[in-house]
């Protein structure tokens, strides 16, 4: 793979990251590189199940020198939202779970008061 291929699978993994938390309503509590990651796993996962399930170049689509098929688009933004509602779940948790430790110490302060 070639330096333009790179550069375009991250282009194109920031591309379906952003468009998973876009259609995924609602506030997300994820960082920008975490939104990155999951759309560059989201872009592979998603053309390596459409090139398994033989669809992977049912509908293509020309702009200019761009092509790309409407299906693994679809695919690739699906799995996104997936993985930004996984994500976001696993810090919400975090951050409603917080450290028990220091809520028994909060929680002793106000008996005593």
């Amino acid at each position: 793979m070639l330096v333009g291929g790179y550069l375009g699978a991250v282009l194109i993994g920031a591309l379906i990251g952003l468009l998973g938390r876009l259609v995924l309503p609602g506030r997300q509590r994820i960082g920008i590189f975490a939104t990155f990651l999951i759309g560059v796993g989201a872009a592979v996962l998603g053309t390596v199940v459409a090139r398994w399930a033989g669809i992977a170049d049912d509908a293509p689509v020309r702009l200019w020198v761009l092509r790309w098929d409407w299906i693994v688009l679809a695919l690739q933004v699906g799995f996104a939202v997936v993985g930004v509602a996984l994500a976001n779940m696993l810090t919400f948790t975090r951050l409603a779970g917080g450290d028990d430790e220091a809520r028994r110490r909060s929680t002793r302060g106000r008996a005593r008061s």
